[in-house]
């Protein structure tokens, strides 16, 4: 990609992208410190689209190049007895950065939630992930700063299970 390709456009994955967007999911989770995987990336996409799981939104250039996605999962608050979208993953290409690809895919997820009736999105991401904050905030998320997030791999706590029952 070169930096003349300033018009970027979103619409909603379609079939035909996988290949394209498996490689950018694949350094989606390399940026997280996880082993690169094409194979793993490209099934677990293929998945999601297949079993209608998710939404992803991709960002491509006038040359139909894609430069960046985001994916929503369906959720509900409880609290607010809503549906919202967790915003789980947003990435963009390095040399597509600060062309604006990131606040367009935003953007776009937000007007998917409206038309999808949902009440609100959240995101997580990581606390050096500066820039990443700075975007969010220009365009109005507020960070969560009243709840903590905890996670717990299933496997652990299956294991935990077992090993208590025998014991007794």
């Amino acid at each position: 990609m070169t930096a003349t390709h300033t018009t970027i456009s979103t619409r909603n994955m379609q079939a035909a992208d996988l290949p394209a967007l498996a490689h950018l999911f694949n350094l989606y989770r390399q940026f997280y410190e996880q082993a690169p995987d094409l194979g793993l990336a490209q099934r677990f996409i293929a998945e999601r689209f297949a079993r209608h799981e998710s939404v992803v939104l991709v960002a491509e250039t006038p040359m139909h190049e894609l430069v960046g996605f985001c994916q929503m999962y369906p959720s509900f608050c409880s609290v607010e007895a809503a549906p919202i979208y967790a915003l789980y993953d947003l990435f963009v290409l390095p040399e597509a950065r600060q062309l604006g690809v990131g606040r367009a895919l935003l953007l776009a997820a937000e007007a998917r939630a409206a038309a999808d009736g949902k009440r609100r999105m959240d995101l997580t991401t990581a606390r050096t992930n500066f820039k990443a904050q700075s975007l969010y905030e220009s365009l109005g998320w507020v960070r969560d700063e009243v709840f903590f997030a905890y996670s717990r791999r299933v496997a652990d706590a299956q294991n935990q299970v077992v090993t208590a029952s025998t014991t007794r």
